[in-house]
């Protein structure tokens, strides 16, 4: 077990010029006409992908949100599976969580709002010690993160010395710590072969570790994580989708396991997915992901019909507009990392994000 415990804790706010910021009164959250015409223009954005009668609920949270967002000098990062509402209307900044990574050691603001799971606050934290980052629900995990510990990959670093230590993303900083380089879904294979070695131990999702394996001559050892969201798709479904239209176009994450990689069109990370639906356009699509993300795109690409095979991450969907609301009002819950971990984990990370393209 480790002897690292206890991430993230709620932030006890103090009165004004104590050093942090009091929380603020709960505004009011009706449905008016000034709300109405306030957010005319972000529902424009989803209209295709939210139905008219659900957007009075949502539109006085995005107006709150947005407004104490410049009262706060807060900026929200969200990534690419969270909501419609989330992702078009109250985010400043979206993508995967390498584009993530990166946007937030360019922030200016003093606070982080990460719309995302827990590992990706801790980055954004690991990246940005000396801000306040917040996530609107600690209990948004990763099935992927809580598969390893540190102690898991110091183990293995007995059982292969001198092999060097691939961590994705989705880990915790305790687990970063202990390795020499992270990675994400769209530069595993570019990070692996930084390394020099012709062995690399790859952790934790062992199916994009397979993914990676079969993309570069370098040896992988792999964990035996998995995304609990993309594990659950087969490749008898898409056949499925394949025989009622063979025309459709099937793109797939890598985290998927190889029976439904070998049924994609094209396999790729969440924003090189965005991409090869932006370039492509194609008829009809079906985005073998977390499905959330398919309304995100459909609604900036409305020639475009999306087959939804949906899985939800269920730690993702803990994110909502009234607990970001709650998040910028009460300035919770923080995200803090042990110093000494942090050190060594920040070294892992900006490893990647200074990888040259």
């Amino acid at each position: 077990m480790s002897d690292w415990i206890d991430t993230v804790r709620p932030l006890r706010p103090t009165a004004r010029g104590s050093g942090r910021a009091a929380p603020l009164p709960k505004p009011e959250l009706a449905w008016t006409p000034e709300v109405e015409a306030a957010t005319a223009h972000l529902y424009e954005r989803v209209k295709t992908v939210i139905p008219p009668v659900e957007w009075p609920f949502f539109a006085p949270y995005v107006k709150a949100i947005n407004e104490l967002k410049a009262a706060r000098n807060a900026v929200i990062l969200a990534h690419n599976y969270q909501t419609p509402e989330i992702y078009n209307c109250v985010a400043d900044f979206v993508g995967d969580s390498l584009q993530l990574a990166r946007q937030a050691t360019k922030v200016d603001a003093e606070i982080i709002v990460q719309c995302g799971v827990h590992f990706m606050a801790e980055t954004s934290k690991l990246l940005n010690p000396e801000k306040t980052v917040l996530i609107p629900d600690a209990e948004a995990g990763c099935s992927l993160a809580a598969s390893i510990t540190g102690a898991d990959v110091r183990l293995l670093r007995e059982r292969y010395p001198g092999v060097p230590v691939v961590a994705y993303v989705n880990t915790s900083a305790e687990v970063k710590a202990e390795v020499d380089i992270c990675c994400t879904s769209s530069n595993a294979v570019q990070v692996v072969e930084s390394l020099g070695s012709d062995r690399v131990m790859f952790l934790p999702d062992r199916y994009l570790a397979r993914y990676v394996a079969s993309q570069t001559t370098v040896s992988i050892i792999a964990w035996h994580g998995a995304c609990e969201v993309h594990e659950r798709f087969t490749g008898e479904e898409l056949r499925a989708y394949r025989n009622a239209d063979p025309s459709i176009s099937i793109i797939a994450h890598p985290e998927c396991p190889p029976d439904v990689i070998a049924e994609a069109d094209f396999t790729g990370s969440t924003a090189h997915m965005i991409d090869w639906v932006r370039t492509r356009r194609p008829r009809r699509v079906v985005m073998v992901t977390e499905c959330s993300m398919a309304d995100n795109v459909a609604a900036e690409t409305p020639g475009v019909e999306f087959v939804r095979p949906c899985n939800l991450c269920p730690h993702m969907k803990r994110i909502t507009l009234p607990k970001i609301l709650d998040s910028l009002l009460t300035l919770s819950e923080e995200v803090v990392v042990d110093p000494q971990v942090a050190e060594r984990a920040r070294r892992a990370v900006e490893r990647m994000v200074n990888l040259k393209s």
